[in-house]
């Protein structure tokens, strides 16, 4: 494969990579919940599954519900892309921050996703730094 050629498909998948991480992270911050639910539908598979070390789900309705709850928990905050996203085949890893609009998050995380047709299927997530307070 040529350099230009290499060059091109990195940055195919760099951009996959990112439009499935922000479309992920648009769903965690989606505060309507048709719009959320529009999301889930739109860009995860019709059985997902989540979990992390504070809670799972299973199906769209549970996520849904999780998602709901965390807005609750932490009203006004909204998640944002830390780095760049990696793309692997069917694998898809990123980290994000949770905190105040514009300001960096107390809370940080890593998200392991498994794809399928391009959809988002199973999320394992890791926080990577939690304030005492959270």
């Amino acid at each position: 494969m040529s350099n230009a050629a290499s060059t091109s498909s990195t940055s195919t998948i760099s951009t996959n990579a990112a439009i499935i991480a922000h479309s992920y992270l648009d769903t965690w911050n989606a505060a309507d919940p048709q719009q959320r639910r529009a999301l889930l539908e739109s860009a995860w598979s019709e059985e997902p599954r989540y979990a992390d070390p504070m809670m799972s789900g299973a199906g769209r309705e549970q996520i849904d519900g999780l998602i709901s709850a965390v807005q609750n928990r932490f009203p006004e905050w909204k998640f944002s892309l830390l780095g760049t996203p990696d793309l692997h085949g069917s694998y898809l890893r990123f980290s994000w921050s949770l905190g105040p609009a514009g300001a960096d998050g107390p809370v940080k995380g890593t998200d392991f996703v498994v794809l399928e047709g391009g959809r988002i299927k199973d999320v394992t997530g890791f926080l990577d730094q939690i304030p005492e307070h959270a």
